[in-house]
């Protein structure tokens, strides 16, 4: 077996793991309910919306870029691994 075929399978089952982790942390955020109140300035500048990134809501946004960025590079590597190996 030869080395990148190794590593492409690899990748393959760190791109199914990303992606079930990825599907689980979205379904487990809330839902945004700012709706016109946000537009209106009703959201301003309370403790709360300065400070969301230490709420368990922005943690889950922040794991949700890092898994969607980790998505993206393992599907491209994938995708360069496979066209090499076609060859």
């Amino acid at each position: 077996m030869s080395t990148l075929l190794l590593i492409y399978k690899i990748l393959k089952v760190l791109l199914i793991l990303v992606s079930v982790a990825l599907v689980v942390i979205v379904l487990m955020q809330e839902g945004k309910s700012g709706g016109l109140s946000a537009v209106a300035g009703a959201a301003g500048e309370s403790y709360v919306s300065k400070n969301q990134s230490r709420t368990p809501e922005g943690r889950k946004r922040a794991i949700t870029r890092i898994l969607g960025a980790a998505f993206i590079v393992v599907a491209l590597t994938m995708n360069i691994l496979a066209k090499i190996l076609a060859n």
